[in-house]
């Protein structure tokens, strides 16, 4: 389905890499705000530091797929040396697939994770690339956001009518 995600869990920080190695993945396509990083609060850039070196030392790539504009993504992500597309049109899958192109890997190496399902998912979704879902990192949103989360409400009503989203501690077999 186009909105549902392959796995939901409850942040992207539970993400274990032994996991994604089992599972061959190859990069870790993730959404920015309230996704790795609070939107609101940039002290929580250190958890997201940590977590891409955790990637890289399984020889696994961390790339932000942001609708945000450059000067945003970048300000954030490239003291900590992270791969970024801004202004990537999400629910559009095109970013997400140009980039598995440019990395040159298969759609089945790739996992898109993200706490909105109207972007994020639906993006991955289209792409063909795994998708996981996050609960978002704050209550709070930026306007533009709010927005969203209000059919996101009338979604997830649909999803939990044929098959319940539980949010999980850890990655599972889904």
């Amino acid at each position: 389905m186009l909105f549902r995600p392959k796995y939901t869990i409850d942040t992207i920080y539970n993400l274990k890499t032994e996991k994604l190695v089992q599972m061959g993945i190859k990069a870790v396509f993730s959404d920015l705000d309230n996704t790795l990083l609070a939107w609101n609060k940039f002290e929580t850039a250190k958890e997201m530091d940590r977590f891409n070196q955790k990637l890289a030392k399984a020889g696994i790539k961390l790339v932000v797929i942001s609708n945000n504009n450059a000067e945003r993504v970048g300000k954030v992500l490239d003291p900590y040396g992270i791969e970024f597309v801004a202004k990537s049109k999400k629910p559009l899958p095109f970013a997400i697939i140009r980039e598995v192109e440019e990395l040159g890997l298969k759609k089945d190496e790739v996992m898109m994770v993200g706490d909105q399902l109207i972007t994020d998912m639906q993006a991955g979704n289209l792409a063909g690339v795994k998708t996981v879902l996050v609960k978002p990192l704050v209550e709070t949103d930026k306007w533009n956001t709010r927005i969203n989360r209000f059919f996101e409400k009338i979604i997830f009503l649909f999803l939990n009518l044929k098959r319940r989203i539980k949010f999980e501690e850890n990655l599972r077999n889904g």
